[in-house]
């Protein structure tokens, strides 16, 4: 009965999303703006196509050379998303099988222990199965989410990110991107235990990794024999108190997909109060892609982060969809202008340029220092993720 009314929900949830997004319009002249942005999107996916070894995925172009990582790498599902977002904006076939031709040594990925398969398995087969659905992609996907749970803790009531010493149990605010994967899992399995995994990941995420003006910390350590609290820290950011961008990003697009899974308003209100953090922070630079931290010190000479933008767009542009006319203008007006700023020269690569990735000016972790003011993959998933959402506007799903 409990599956039955999650069911009812969920198909409510849809009818009512689909209404509200089709009641949104694109503007004509972003929209052509996007139009070229997916073509060279697949020019320059051609050329990186050319750099990246059979056996592994590309990360970034640093240096003026490619560098690759083996499937087990959490952005490893990235490039054949992106691969198949641009095929799905430009139907160039040549860019679908180069997609196609990366999930044989993502498949396995299936069984690791990593609480990232989220991201490496549905941005790469579950976009696969949204073009063309297959039973081959389901299962993968559902044997991907039973090892996703396989890490969840119910005394803390969460799942783990990072591999913990005794004592410790560490959850990262990117978790929250994974369980999207555990939400289709119930939907199309029947089995509700995934989306309550998930559901309860969410609310310990949102009662314990937020601050009162609803920025959040990277990471919240756990006892895991107690639930409680060890420490809180932001471990990507400039400091533990600090705003790192791309994890505000993380929450935002987090508690939009949760509210979309569930319709549970708490998770609609805490999406709108995280964009209006970032929407009315006094270090959000006028043409909104972020610093890569709003705190960090010697502004505005320091690192903007184009992977936290694309993220926060592609979030806001869903978001718009769920809310009150108002709202819906201002988030969609603020994902139009980091679209364009993104599409310009400072932030979008020449075409041949750049490695074959669409953006520069990533950052990835700062304080390593790692993957500093280069392109990054998942900075350009989320791009073309947010330019089709933007000219799908109005249309429905």
């Amino acid at each position: 009965m409990k599956t039955k009314l999650f069911f009812a929900a969920a198909a409510m949830a849809l009818a009512i999303n689909a209404n509200a997004q089709t009641a949104l319009k694109p503007k004509a002249d972003l929209v052509k703006l996007i139009d070229k942005n997916l073509k060279d999107a697949a020019s320059q996916y051609k050329v990186l196509m050319k750099n990246v070894p059979a056996d592994s995925l590309p990360e970034t172009f640093e240096k003026g050379r490619s560098k690759s990582i083996s499937p087990k790498n959490w952005v490893s599902g990235f490039y054949p998303g992106t691969l198949f977002l641009i095929y799905q904006g430009t139907k160039d076939k040549a860019i679908y099988q180069a997609g196609l031709a990366k999930l044989p040594i993502m498949e396995p990925i299936k069984n690791i222990d990593s609480h990232d398969i989220g991201f490496m398995m549905y941005d790469s087969f579950g976009i696969a199965n949204q073009i063309k659905p297959s039973e081959e992609y389901k299962q993968v996907l559902l044997t991907s989410a039973q090892s996703l749970i396989k890490r969840y803790n119910p005394v803390v009531k969460s799942i783990m990110s990072w591999n913990s010493k005794p004592g410790e149990f560490r959850v990262i605010i990117d978790n929250m991107m994974n369980l999207e994967l555990l939400m289709w899992a119930t939907k199309v399995s029947g089995d509700s235990s995934y989306a309550k995994i998930a559901i309860t990941h969410a609310n310990t995420t949102m009662k314990n990794h937020f601050r009162p003006d609803y920025s959040s910390y990277h990471l919240v350590n756990y006892n895991p024999e107690t639930g409680g609290i060890n420490k809180k820290q932001t471990v990507q950011g400039y400091a533990d108190d600090s705003a790192w961008a791309r994890g505000q990003g993380w929450g935002l697009y987090g508690y939009t997909m949760m509210y979309r899974e569930t319709k549970d308003k708490k998770y609609l209100d805490q999406a709108k109060n995280i964009a209006e953090f970032i929407l009315n922070n006094p270090n959000l630079p006028a043409d909104k892609v972020p610093y890569w931290d709003f705190n960090a010190p010697g502004k505005p000479d320091v690192y903007r982060d184009s992977s936290a933008g694309s993220l926060i767009a592609s979030a806001l542009i869903e978001l718009a969809g769920y809310v009150d006319a108002a709202s819906s203008k201002k988030y969609l007006e603020n994902a139009e202008t980091i679209i364009r700023t993104l599409s310009t020269d400072r932030f979008k690569a020449a075409l041949g340029e750049n490695g074959g990735f669409l953006l520069k000016h990533g950052v990835g972790h700062l304080p390593r220092p790692a993957l500093v003011d280069v392109p990054l993959t998942y900075g350009d998933y989320y791009f073309v993720e947010a330019m089709l959402r933007y000219k799908n506007l109005g249309k429905k799903s």
